[in-house]
């Protein structure tokens, strides 16, 4: 048995192959949906909660993975003599980093590491499946954590979004804004700064904001992403037209797909797409 267990949280939107694969434990999220709460991922699927957003006018709010799951969890691989290493989404915008960290203190026996990526989605994606792939090569958990504090500072998460409605809704821009910019067709380029999702451009039409996320994906790391982990996402819109400007633009060894989940869709709606790529 592999002796380090990474763990992260459901933030991560890490798809269920590779968390099958890389033997990954994923904490779940609460989403509350009108008054009724569903478990990440679990009795609520990710093509269940796009329909639930496009059909509802308010949105999900998503709660903190608690201090008792992250205690439960912590003391079931300590038993077992693993070593643990949690990979938690951005502490600066949810509860969660904290509620594993107090778990963690609680806890007097055993090696339980907490990291906080400073990220979300595939942006925390990029790390946890990383160290995954460290610990199944045998590395030792002090390599492993400070691999990821390199990594932390090297990550790039970028995304857009199909409609400004949802940003309105979530009360990040005025009801005037999202109107007229849905009528000029803005496309926000919207990171991860600091811990916190930042808008830093914006352009007119889907192909503007691919050319211009294909820029500063360029500007960070150049032409050579094949030593790169990449990972693509979106909600339920497919990723053809990024996918293929990569694949212009870019070496690339390898683009991993998959679906954004809760923290990102209830903020900007099913019709999102973005791009995290790190070093490896």
């Amino acid at each position: 048995m592999d002796n380090i267990k990474i763990i992260c949280d459901s933030l991560s939107d890490i798809p269920m192959e590779l968390i099958e694969k890389y033997d990954i434990e994923v904490v779940p999220l609460s989403i509350m949906f009108n008054e009724k709460e569903y478990i990440d991922g679990i009795d609520l699927t990710k093509v269940e909660f796009y329909k639930m957003l496009r059909e509802n006018d308010k949105l999900p709010k998503t709660s903190q993975v608690t201090y008792m799951a992250f205690k439960n969890i912590f003391e079931k691989y300590i038993s077992q003599n693993r070593q643990i290493i949690y990979i938690g989404g951005s502490s600066k915008t949810s509860g969660t980093y904290q509620s594993a960290v107090m778990a963690k203190n609680d806890i007097k026996q055993g090696s339980i590491n907490t990291f906080d990526s400073l990220s979300l989605s595939i942006g925390i994606g990029c790390m946890v499946l990383i160290a995954a792939k460290l610990a199944k090569e045998g590395k030792k958990v002090e390599e492993i954590l400070n691999h990821l504090e390199n990594l932390r500072s090297n990550v790039s998460l970028l995304f857009t979004v199909e409609t400004l409605d949802y940003l309105q809704k979530g009360g990040r821009i005025s009801l005037a804004k999202a109107t007229i910019g849905n009528m000029l067709n803005i496309k926000p380029i919207l990171c991860l700064e600091d811990g916190l999702i930042k808008p830093i451009f914006q352009v007119r039409g889907k192909k503007q904001a691919i050319n211009k996320i294909v820029d500063i994906i360029k500007e960070q790391y150049g032409e050579d992403l094949s030593n790169k982990q990449v990972i693509v996402g979106c909600g339920d819109i497919d990723l053809e037209a990024l996918k293929k400007k990569l694949n212009e633009e870019f070496k690339l060894e390898e683009i991993l797909e998959v679906n954004l989940g809760s923290c990102i869709c209830a903020h900007t709606g099913p019709g999102v797409f973005g791009i995290a790529c790190c070093d490896k």
